[in-house]
């Protein structure tokens, strides 16, 4: 109820002094039609004794100061035509200082001020330095800001500059340097003295209504700014000292970390560039309440900017030494703000980071030293619980990532991996996951052993548990997704030099060496050991099928190093898997065709290892649970006993014997299917068969004959023809088609011609 009758009564007091305003301008806009000077004096200071008020909130008193200003406009209209009121400005300047009232009395001087200034009669240092003193006798803060931002506002074209108009006879740009300088020095010691306006109760209430008068302050500073005769020298030998001076001075929080920032702002980064150990050196005295990082962090931002948009500017930055004064800078505020909570002081290092790597990124000794600072502040805590500190952190360390586009890079930084060893679990396993997806995405190559073992102390929360971590909440999907995103990472570690890449896999089985300490020589042997030992892990897994396939390809390699002991024993360990951990029937068929593949290919065997290994295929073959499924694996096995590119295998007798194994078989299928369905099924497994007898039969097997294979052609016809057989379309093609190729062979003539000649 009180607040609701504090706004009534403020708005109320509003509406009078407006009414006040509009009263006393309607006999001024007289007095100024009549070109009455003393009633044109007389109303304008009744009009501005509006401004007189105590009881606006400073945006309701702005309300009333526009409404001034509007009519202080017209009336420096009137001031500057001495033919309406026939008084000399010099004259003017004098009777204007004869109002009753103090405040009336400095507006109205401030306006004639100008024109006095305009005319030329005076010099305007003399005016300004006149008019900047006598505003001296406003002491309260919100009519003494507004007054003196009035005199800002009139005087701010009039400034004596080069190439103004009121540049000479003794004015120089100086003057108007220290005419602004005064009047911010003024302006901000009213601003600070708000604060001590009201009850302590009501901070919160009257540091808002300062902050929303910041800018009548900082308006000077930009008028600074805008002088043409400061160079460099002049920021920094005087304005900069002076500023900084009522900046530490004022020992008010609000009015520094606005003031800093604003000189951060308006001034040009060419002048930060030049004089940052002098505004550094300001940070470590401000105020312990004071918001430094964000103004830390828009300095380096600026300076990271203007090195983008300028990179002929890069030799100052090395020059001035910024890195390393931005660096002490931060470690001084740290030190001297000893409440500053953790996320403060890691989100100053990520902006000092973010600076390093874009106006040095080819200095990785300077990102490892903010790398290094971080794990300092963060050294004797527990892993990070505030998600805010978390949250820089990981900012920390992808900004590397994002920039190099190459983990490699990181992995030269030794402070990298300290750091993340303050993260939680969960985020040590997102942030692997980050490094994982950068290696993948630009197809990084992780070539040195160093390399590797610091990758994998990076990532070791994907590949063990880490301590206090608990599997009871594990999301299934998001463990294979970082399981599968390890493996594939595993493709990325190579070396062309085989020594070195030896000593890479080496690292990934957690060995350094043999047992004298040294690493032995990288030969075909010891790499199928390590290989061997990598494949027996994915027993443990389990994934049986997988190993199967890897230890096939291993012996197909031992193969072609000429290792017939090596790749005997890749096979034995393929069969022991087949038998024990195989159980599948579909896998089983995959895996004996694999098999028989694999070792039709292979040319390092013996005659007694060879004939082990294929007995072994033939057995298995047969052994398949499904009749179809055995009769195709077993004529596959007659490719064991004759090829084309091997002297010595090339035994007919055998290949003979597999077919007809699997024509039995075949027949066993058939007869099978006619006892459940009470029909014969498709005859697509003989047509297959024939086919093999058709190859083998060019090949010029001795064994298969003519006679074979015109009795085959008649069975085929025959079980077509019976009415107990299943007709199927894709068979009958599949037959019609053999037939025409049998055909075709015959009419061509020639050797080939008349072997098929006898086959009808």
């Amino acid at each position: 109820m009180m607040i609701s009758d504090g706004i009534e009564d403020e708005e109320k007091w509003l509406a009078e002094g407006i009414a006040g305003i509009q009263h006393n301008a309607f006999y001024l806009h007289r007095a100024l039609d009549s070109n009455n000077l003393r009633e044109v004096l007389k109303y304008s200071a009744q009009l501005l004794s509006e401004l007189r008020t105590s009881k606006l909130s400073p945006h309701k008193y702005y309300e009333l100061y526009m409404r001034v200003f509007d009519e202080l406009r017209r009336l420096e209209m009137f001031f500057k035509d001495e033919d309406r009121h026939g008084c000399p400005v010099v004259d003017l300047y004098e009777l204007v200082q004869h109002a009753g009232n103090i405040l009336p009395r400095l507006y109205l001087l401030c306006t004639v001020g100008s024109v006095y200034i305009k005319s030329k009669e005076a010099p305007a240092k003399d005016v300004l330095k006149d008019l900047v003193e006598m505003c001296h006798a406003v002491q309260h803060p919100i009519r003494g800001l507004f007054l003196r931002s009035y005199l800002t506002q009139i005087s701010r074209d009039k400034l004596p500059d080069i190439a103004s108009d009121y540049e000479g006879e003794g004015d120089t740009f100086m003057d108007a340097v220290e005419f602004v300088l005064q009047n911010f020095a003024e302006m901000n010691k009213l601003w600070v003295r708000m604060q001590h306006q009201g009850p302590m109760r009501e901070k919160e209430k009257l540091d808002k209504e300062r902050n929303e008068l910041r800018d009548l302050v900082g308006k000077n500073l930009h008028v600074l700014s805008q002088i043409e005769g400061v160079d460099l020298e002049i920021y920094r030998d005087i304005i900069l000292p002076r500023v900084l001076e009522q900046v530490v001075n004022c020992k008010d929080e609000l009015a520094q970390y606005y003031l800093m920032d604003c000189i951060i702002q308006v001034f040009p980064d060419e002048y930060h560039l030049q004089t940052l150990e002098t505004l550094l050196g300001a940070c470590p005295q401000l105020q312990s309440a004071v918001d430094i990082k964000t103004v830390l962090s828009g300095l380096m931002e600026r300076l990271s900017n203007y090195a983008a948009s300028s990179p002929e500017v890069l030799p100052e930055f090395l020059q001035v030494e910024a890195f390393t004064k931005l660096s002490n800078a931060i470690g001084k505020v740290i030190e001297a703000q000893v409440d500053m909570p953790v996320v403060g002081a890691i989100s100053l290092y990520v902006s000092l980071l973010t600076f390093t790597l874009h106006v040095h990124p080819d200095r990785l000794d300077y990102v490892d030293q903010v790398l290094g600072a971080c794990v300092r502040k963060l050294s004797g805590k527990a892993k990070l619980e505030d998600s805010r500190v978390t949250k820089q952190v990981v900012a920390l360390l992808s900004a590397p990532l994002e920039k190099y586009d190459d983990v490699v890079t990181a992995l030269t930084l030794s402070n990298y991996p300290r750091v993340m060893d303050h993260l939680d679990a969960a985020t040590n396993k997102i942030m692997a996951m980050v490094i994982i997806q950068s290696i993948m995405r630009n197809s990084t190559s992780v070539s040195t052993s160093d390399k590797v073992e610091v990758l994998f102390e990076l990532i070791k929360g994907l590949i063990k548990d880490m301590d206090g971590t608990s599997t009871d909440d594990l999301d299934e999907e998001d463990f294979k997704e970082e399981q599968n995103s390890v493996a594939r990472l595993m493709h990325m570690l190579y070396n062309d030099d085989p020594e070195e890449m030896l000593t890479l896999v080496r690292k990934l089985l957690g060995q350094d060496g043999d047992v004298a300490g040294e690493e032995a020589p990288a030969n075909p042997k010891k790499i199928f050991q390590l290989l061997n030992q990598i494949i027996e892990a994915l027993s443990i897994v389990p994934s049986p099928e997988l190993a199967l396939r890897l230890y096939l390809q291993c012996a197909e390699a031992a193969n072609d190093c000429d290792l017939e002991p090596v790749a005997y024993e890749f096979f034995t360990q393929a069969f022991v898997l087949y038998e024990e951990e195989v159980a599948d029937s579909r896998a089983q068929v995959t895996a004996i065709h694999l098999i028989i593949g694999t070792l039709q290919r292979m040319n390092v065997f013996g005659v007694e290892n060879r004939d082990t290994l294929t007995h072994k295929a033939t057995g298995y073959s047969a052994k398949l649970l499904k009749k179809p499924d055995q009769c195709r694996a077993v004529y596959a096995c007659s490719h064991l006993f004759w090829l084309d590119d091997q002297d010595g295998i090339k035994d007919g007798e055998r290949v003979l014997l597999c077919l007809k194994r699997s024509l039995r078989i075949a027949n066993a299928a058939q007869q099978m299917v006619n006892v459940t369905r009470g029909s014969s099924g498709p005859v697509t497994l003989f047509v297959e068969i024939l086919n093999k007898y058709l190859y083998f039969f060019e090949k010029g097997s001795p064994q298969i004959t003519t006679a074979a294979i015109q009795g085959l052609v008649e069975l085929i016809k025959t079980e077509m023809q019976s009415d107990s057989t299943t007709s199927n379309p894709s068979s009958d093609a599949f037959f019609a088609s053999t037939l025409r190729y049998i055909q075709f062979q015959k009419q061509k003539g020639g050797a080939m011609g008349e072997k098929y000649d006898p086959i009808k």
